[in-house]
């Protein structure tokens, strides 16, 4: 007689409940039922890294356009275009808990591209002020904006892959079947598309002196 038909039937529901839970912990992890909720938590961290270097983008942008109006205060449309696309990038935000919304994540990519466009503006209408290219203040922002595109490219690229990860999961066997019975809530992420993953960052290397080629000529023209 085992320890357990020792104990009143009452006593004994929750730990026959507990041993059932026990053996079956395996098996369901075996047969994919963790899947979609790791890969789904594994998409959101990528997400949320996504949002914190597009928002350490943004921080950097007002300093960079009061260092460059001190310069070139001519260049207004250049400079509006900047602030303008700045608070369309900051007005839509895509949470982790909405990547399933196509229409907000195809928003939020436009927003983000129409800013990309205006900073490449500015930076090629900076190519025609020495002294702005030299000044020490322009030379950290620039450093730091370099910086952070790469970074932006990393977090978009570890975010297409999560995501890729987690919708297949949505698809594939054995995790499918969870998908169907358990996990019916769970809607495939939006991801970014190869057309706006392939947008061209600001080139902020000036130190050659011919960083924008053919470009700065007509940073004018750009604004």
């Amino acid at each position: 007689m085992t320890a357990t038909h020792l104990l009143p039937g009452r006593a004994r529901r929750p730990l026959l409940a507990a041993l059932l839970l026990g053996l079956l912990a395996p098996l369901l992890s075996g047969c994919g039922y963790n899947t979609i909720p790791t890969k789904e938590e594994e998409a959101k961290a990528a997400w949320s890294e996504v949002l914190n270097q597009y928002q350490r983008r943004a921080d950097l942008i007002p300093n960079l356009v009061e260092t460059v109006k001190g310069y070139a205060a001519h260049e207004k449309d250049v400079l509006e275009g900047v602030v303008e696309a700045r608070a369309k990038a900051t007005q839509v935000t895509v949470t982790p808990e909405t990547l399933s919304d196509p229409n907000a994540f195809k928003q939020f990519q436009e927003n983000q591209a129409g800013l990309t466009g205006a900073l490449s503006r500015l930076l090629a209408v900076v190519e025609n002020y020495p002294d702005l290219k030299a000044n020490q203040n322009f030379l950290a922002l620039q450093a730091q904006l370099e910086g952070t595109e790469n970074r932006i490219a990393v977090a978009r690229r570890d975010y297409i892959q999560a995501v890729k990860a987690y919708n297949l999961s949505l698809r594939t066997f054995p995790s499918v079947l969870w998908a169907k019975l358990w996990f019916t809530g769970n809607e495939p992420f939006q991801n970014f598309t190869v057309e706006e993953d392939k947008i061209k960052v600001p080139t902020v290397d000036f130190g050659t002196g011919n960083g924008n080629g053919g470009t700065a000529g007509s940073g004018n023209s750009g604004g």
